[in-house]
Formats: C-alpha cells, structure tokens, sequence
C-alpha cells in the first residue's frame, strides 16, 4: 500500500506564529488602561491558545481583578482586539523553518489547512501579511463554528477543506486544546515543544514531539508509517 499525502492541519500562534510579543502588547495596553501594571511576556506566553476571551481572563486573574462574563464577551474584548488590530503584525513572525517546511509540503503533495482558536477575522490578515496564507486551503478560526477546540468540530471542519480524509490527517499544535482536539476527531497529533502550553510537551499526550519545524517531515513519515502498518495488520 501506497502511503498517499494526507492532509496536514496546523494551529496557528505558537505552533506556526510566535504571535505572543503582539499578544502582550495589546493585553498590556488593555490593563494599562484598567491601571494594572504590564504583565512580562513570559507570563503571557501562558496564556494564549484558547482566544482572546480567555487570554484576557487570565491576563485580569493575574493582576488581581476577576472581571464578569459580560465584560469579557463585551467591552474588555472589544477594546482588547481595538488594540491588537493596531499592532498584530508588529513582532509576530514564522517560527524558524516554518517557511520552508510548508513549502516543501506544499511539492510533496500534502493539503493543508490552519484550525485555531483565533478569531476567522484576525487569523486570515495575519496569515496574508506574512504571506503564508497562500499555502492553505482555508482557516476555521475560533468563531467559525458554533464551538471551538478542543472540540472535534473544528478539526474536522479543517480537514474538509482540503478535500481530504480524516483517515491520514494528521494534527499539528503546541497545547492540550490541540491534543484534545485531534484525539477526539481520532487523527494523530504532533507537538511542537516551542509553542505557549504551560504543561511540560512531553507531558501533553502527542504521538510525537519535535524541537524545531525540521523535524516535522521525519515525523510526519514517521506517523504516516505507523498507521499504514497498524492498517496492514487489521486485514
């Protein structure tokens, strides 16, 4: 049997982005605002993953305020993302070897797409100004769907876009949402050791963990293996 490209679905900040410097700024800003002091962007870092609802939950919870649920959803996140349009292409970049690593994705054949819990809306300029987005068939942000990972929903949406099975997806991400997320659509998962998780990798559950993007190849080969085999051995 014939080990065909399957579909590649990535998170997008800390996993293919370090968009946590812009994150900071524009958390940072909001709690200047609310005259809290700034919080070290090691301390932000944490906090990212889950979307900005949360992301500002946190930031307040660690400066001593526990705002409503009515001022999350509302005015705090509405302000939040008034400052992160203003400086979401600031500092963040590619990881090292991000670039490379898709495009040679791209000439093996494999479809991908991004499944975040970023906003559609903010996912896409960011992904367009650091002209990546070219390498995707599309983007199921946090609001995409009615519910966001760690649901399967998400995941699975993304793999529709690429037109291709969730029998050889595999998923890509650097936190436990992510991990969540593809054991419940039933897909492997690969994590980066890089991303933002404030729970060690090793300890998150993936099928693999890599160091740095060149390594994603080798385990992406090293996955598809493994489940040609395990196929193999069920007939």
């Amino acid at each position: 049997m014939k080990i065909l490209p399957g579909p590649i679905i990535f998170d997008l900040d800390g996993t293919l982005l370090d968009t946590a410097p812009d994150l900071a700024t524009a958390l940072n800003n909001l709690l200047l605002e609310e005259d809290f002091e700034p919080l070290p962007l090691s301390a932000v870092r944490s906090m990212v993953g889950q979307g900005a609802v949360q992301m500002i939950k946190k930031g307040f919870t660690e400066s001593g305020k526990f705002p409503s649920k009515e001022e999350l959803h509302g005015k705090l996140r509405k302000r939040f993302l008034h400052h992160y349009e203003n400086c979401y292409l600031n500092e963040t970049r590619p990881f090292p070897s991000v670039v490379t690593t898709l495009e040679k994705l791209k000439e093996a054949g494999h479809p991908m797409a991004v499944c975040t819990n970023k906003s559609y809306e903010m996912s896409v300029p960011i992904l367009d100004g650091l002209n990546l987005l070219s390498y995707f068939h599309g983007v199921i942000g946090g609001n995409s769907l009615p519910t966001a990972k760690p649901d399967a929903a998400p995941l699975e949406a993304a793999i529709g876009l690429t037109d291709g099975s969730a029998t050889s997806a595999i998923m890509v991400g650097d936190s436990i949402t992510d991990v969540k997320a593809a054991r419940s659509a039933g897909i492997p998962v690969i994590a980066v050791s890089f991303g933002y998780t404030d729970i060690s990798p090793i300890d998150l559950g993936a099928d693999a963990v890599i160091d740095h993007f060149n390594e994603l190849i080798p385990a992406i080969k090293r996955l598809s293996l493994k489940r040609k085999e395990k196929s193999e051995s069920s007939f």
